[in-house]
């Protein structure tokens, strides 16, 4: 019995073990380097970091074993060194070191872009191979790392040859009953693991980055799959039904709205902006939905890299909302908020769901009073599932197609950003200028048409690999996110200089606003700064400029919009007008896919999804959160917000109302 707990059968899989082990530590530990100046570095702290993620790397090693394992259970001794047994572990040995070198490769381009282990936006990019790994190859030098990685698994397996270990597997005589012994700890492990463990094991610091650090990449990918989505009742804290939609049916009618049916779990309403003489205005509606444009990239909020010249000059040409904040992290999470104005809900953006087609979108809106919706985005809208969205609820799709709508019941208009209109182009579509001159295009044929047009442009050139048409900036393509967002200004700049010039530009207004931030990562469970956005509404007719300082959420702006229009309108949209909210309902709606916050008065109350309330005063100055004693009426009203958006979706509330 003297190989009872490590026979020599199991020597191959004592080599890969402390392979993989030694590997998660390095990566760990670099990931440590890189953000030490955002961790938490007290003893206890790290100390923590370190045996968790030790942990979740042995959780992770077991779900590797347990193939090789089975395998060296079942093989009959007189199998051992066998040509097959050569075979079979040789194989198993280096995939399985490609696989985890190839993974924690994958962690430091998601670390680099997210500041997080794995999680379900990992998942989600799995979906769209084409433009994920396109991404990855005009960003770093591809063919390099695969060759590099293959090398390093060969070097693997000679030195592990070298130093005996397949020697010692194949030449061994270890009987049934040993190897049985020493499997079972693994098995058990993993029975564990799959049953009782969870990411959110990890949670144990306030700080994110430590959390982040103590968890394994793999094992976060894996456990995203079973995560994506979290239905808000199951797992966050909730109140009664009727008190939720009280208080939110409470926030309307305070702004002069009317409850279509004040007694049904509902926010249907009229929306009444005609309180003057002033007749409805119905001009063409162009919105620029600008990839990653964070407030601090400028001047305006005290950025001195003058990258943005033309939203700088727009600001005080405009109605430019200086206090106003991102829902999510993710451009499907900003579409959300803006199209259904919602607050983000927690999983996967409605965006991605099931059941998302047919709702009560602003499309809506524009459609009852009479104007044609597009959509336009300068790559695949297969990605994340745009068209398959905006074509089910109603909008015409104009994209650089190569695939096909998701759903093959949507009837919708689908127009093909040709070869010949496309002068430049990366892993995720054409550049700016490009889709602008496709919108330009378009409009031309539309003002020939008596309808008036909604156009909603996705912008895609602030985006690594940060690569853009040389010579139209004075920062060279591809070297980084400031000449991304020279050129992203630039290309507005150019594309109203160029609509200036078209019959229909006096009675078009131009809305130009974020997506989201190009970061979000912090050391707090939400980092309020990084979802700071601008917005911008552009050649309002008889309107003057005015910088607006309220506070308000990126579901605002249309409703806001329409309110400039006098229009009156059915409502489901969480959303109101921006210049009319009373100081005191001032508000801003900020999340993830896990944690879900609510901004008012530099107080932020911040659900997660074990059903806890943390309540904390916010710092604007250093971006600071302290915790408070939580503020049970503040926690109501968050919680009314986001299970009341969560029902609407989940009963179909969300639907569009039959006339």
């Amino acid at each position: 019995m003297k190989y009872t707990i490590f026979p020599k059968r199991f020597a191959a899989l004592n080599a890969f073990a402390s392979l993989f082990l030694i590997l998660s530590f390095i990566v760990r530990l670099s990931f440590l380097v890189w953000s030490f100046s955002e961790v938490d570095k007290g003893f206890s702290a790290l100390l923590s970091t370190f045996v968790i993620g030790f942990l979740f790397d042995i959780t992770t090693l077991s779900f590797f074993t347990i193939p090789y394992l089975i395998y060296l259970l079942l093989l009959p001794k007189k199998f051992y060194g066998s040509i097959l047994d050569r075979i079979v572990t040789y194989f198993g040995f280096s995939l399985v070191t490609l696989i985890v070198l190839f993974s924690f490769f994958g962690e430091f381009t998601f670390w680099d872009e997210f500041h997080r282990r794995f999680n379900f936006i990992a998942v989600d990019y799995l979906i769209y191979t084409y433009e994920v790994v396109k991404n990855i190859d005009e960003s770093y030098p591809l063919p390099l790392l695969i060759s590099g990685m293959l090398i390093m698994v060969l070097g693997s397996v000679y030195i592990v040859s070298k130093l005996g270990y397949f020697k010692s597997t194949f030449t061994s005589q270890t009987s049934f009953l040993p190897k049985l012994y020493a499997a079972l700890p693994w098995f058990i492990i993993a029975l564990i693991a799959g049953f009782f463990i969870t990411n959110s094991i990890a949670d144990f610091s306030k700080n994110r980055y430590n959390n982040e650090l103590a968890k394994a990449g793999i094992y976060s990918f894996f456990a995203a799959f079973r995560n994506n989505e979290l239905p808000y009742k199951d797992f966050y804290k909730t109140i009664s039904e009727k008190e939720a939609f009280a208080y939110l049916k409470s926030v309307y009618t305070r702004a002069g709205d009317s409850l279509i049916d004040p007694e049904a779990n509902s926010i249907y309403r009229k929306v009444v902006n005609s309180h003057s003489t002033q007749k409805d205005l119905t001009p063409n509606v162009i919105f620029i939905c600008v990839e990653s444009l964070s407030a601090d990239f400028l001047k305006t909020f005290g950025n001195e890299e003058h990258i943005t010249p033309t939203l700088d000059s727009l600001a005080n040409h405009s109605l430019f909302f200086q206090n106003l904040y991102a829902t999510g992290t993710r451009t499907v999470r900003g579409m959300e908020a803006i199209t259904l104005s919602i607050p983000p809900t927690p999983g996967r953006s409605i965006v991605k769901r099931k059941n998302n087609q047919g709702l009560f979108t602003i499309g809506e809106v524009f459609k009852e009073k009479g104007y044609v919706r597009n959509f336009f985005y300068g790559g695949d809208g297969y990605f994340d599932n745009m068209n398959t969205y905006f074509g089910g609820n109603g909008f015409n799709i104009i994209d650089r197609g190569r695939g096909f709508l998701l759903d093959a019941s949507i009837t919708t208009n689908r127009t093909n950003i040709d070869d010949k209109e496309v002068t430049f182009e990366n892993a995720w579509g054409v550049c700016d200028m490009d889709i602008y001159n496709k919108v330009l295009k378009e409009a031309d044929k539309a003002h020939t048409s008596d309808k008036p047009f909604f156009d909603f442009v996705m912008t895609t050139s602030n985006h690594k690999p940060y690569t853009y048409p040389e010579g139209k900036i004075d920062i060279p393509s591809g070297t980084s996110r400031e000449g991304a967002v020279k050129y992203t200004d630039y290309a507005i700049k150019e594309f109203l200089k160029q609509a200036k010039d078209k019959p229909w530009y006096k009675n078009t207004v131009f809305v130009i606003m974020s997506d989201h931030c190009a970061s979000s990562a912090g050391r707090w469970e939400l980092d309020v700064k990084n979802y700071h956005i601008p917005a911008f509404i552009i050649n309002l007719p008889n309107k003057s400029p005015l910088k607006a300082s309220q506070l308000a959420s990126q579901f605002d702006l249309f409703p806001t919009l329409f309110a400039q229009f006098n229009w009156d309108y059915d409502s489901n949209l969480f959303g109101q007008d921006i210049l009319k909210m009373d100081p005191t309902e001032e508000r801003a709606f900020i999340g993830n896919y896990r944690k879900l916050g609510l901004l008012k008065d530099n107080k932020v109350m911040i659900l997660d999804e074990l059903g806890d309330a943390n309540f904390y005063s916010w710092n604007p100055v250093d971006n600071a959160l302290s915790p408070q004693p939580l503020n049970e009426e503040f926690m109501k009203h968050t919680v009314s917000y986001y299970e009341v958006a969560d029902d609407l979706y989940e009963s179909g509330g969300l639907k569009l109302k039959n006339k």
